[in-house]
Parts: structure tokens; sequence; C-alpha cells
């Protein structure tokens, strides 16, 4: 299958709120092979479909050999709070310590239009959350308080200035800016 460029910070896909998913078909079924491929190539723990440029509520995950994908999810239920380092594909070669809830109940369909209910907490609630951050245009600098972000621009202007944490391409900016929120 075919791999996909992942979107980084600035650019606008990243930023809007993806469609839902209307029809599971072949076509569905081979961009999340596609999704898959491109996570595995990066690598990464799970990636939403606007991460590649596709505005549709889908996201692929794979935790200790586990792959799955789910769409149109929503968190139903969530509780307790868990502080953990956390990385994203979209945000190249930085990390940042952030509070989401604990536990969280996820509701979605499957490729054969199931429904999904997956009651996950800790490395795979965070990884749930972050992806369905993806769906909803919300980057993880958005959780970061203003300090952390003034110093997160900082440090991508760094990156900017040389390759990717990836070593693959260069930022993607807004009119020569990075956009943080």
């Amino acid at each position: 299958m075919a791999s996909h460029t992942i979107r980084v910070i600035g650019d606008p896909v990243l930023k809007e709120r993806a469609a839902p998913v209307t029809d599971i078909d072949g076509k569905l079924a081979r961009l999340v092979d596609d999704m898959f491929d491109t996570m595995y190539d990066a690598p990464g723990l799970g990636l939403a479909a606007p991460q590649i440029g596709v505005r549709k509520r889908v996201f692929v995950y794979d935790h200790d050999d586990h792959p799955g994908v789910l769409i149109n999810p929503e968190i139903r239920e969530s509780e307790g709070e868990w502080l953990y380092n956390e990385g994203c594909l979209s945000v190249p070669g930085l990390f940042f310590e952030i509070v989401r809830p604990n536990r969280v109940l996820v509701v979605g369909l499957d490729l054969d239009g199931n429904e999904v209910e997956l009651e996950v907490d800790e490395l795979v609630g965070r990884l749930f959350q972050h992806e369905l951050d993806h769906l909803d245009g919300v980057l993880l600098v958005e959780h970061l308080s203003e300090e952390q972000r003034k110093g997160a621009k900082k440090e991508l202007r760094k990156l900017m200035m040389g390759e990717s944490a990836r070593g693959d391409d260069k930022l993607i900016t807004v009119g020569g800016q990075l956009q943080l929120p």
C-alpha cells in the first residue's frame, strides 16, 4: 500500500473538524490500509485521517501488536487524571507533559460497520483521546499553558531552520509563520 506524507503543525487541515464517515466501503478500507502503512513508517502508535490530509472521522492505532481502527468515534465517559509525556507525529520531535483523563469509554464503528465500545486507560486511553483531538481539529499544543506554548514555538522555529525530527521534510507553515493557538 501507499504511505502518505504526514501533515505537520501549520497545515490548515489539522485545525479543521473532520466530517463523519458516511460510507464504509472498499475506498475506506484502502484508506485505512494506507493509514496503517503511514503510521508504521513514521513510526507511531496512532494516526488520524486529517494527519494525512483526509477530512474524515477515522483513526488507526496499534498498541502491543493489537491494531485497530475506529470510525466516527466519540468519548462517552471519562474519569481520573493522568500526567504523561506526550508527542505527536504532526508536531515532530517535541514532547510535552499533558494531563488527560486516565480512563475513557470510546464508542465507534469498525470496518464492518459494527458498533464497538472500548473502555481504555493510561497509554491506550491517552492514544484514543489524542487521535480524537485530531478529528476535532485540536493539536496537543492546545493543551499547553501559555508559557509552554511560547517554549514550543521557540523549539519549532529551531526545527524550521533545518530538517524536521523525522528528517524527511521541512515543517509546513502558514504565511511563513508557525500557527500555534
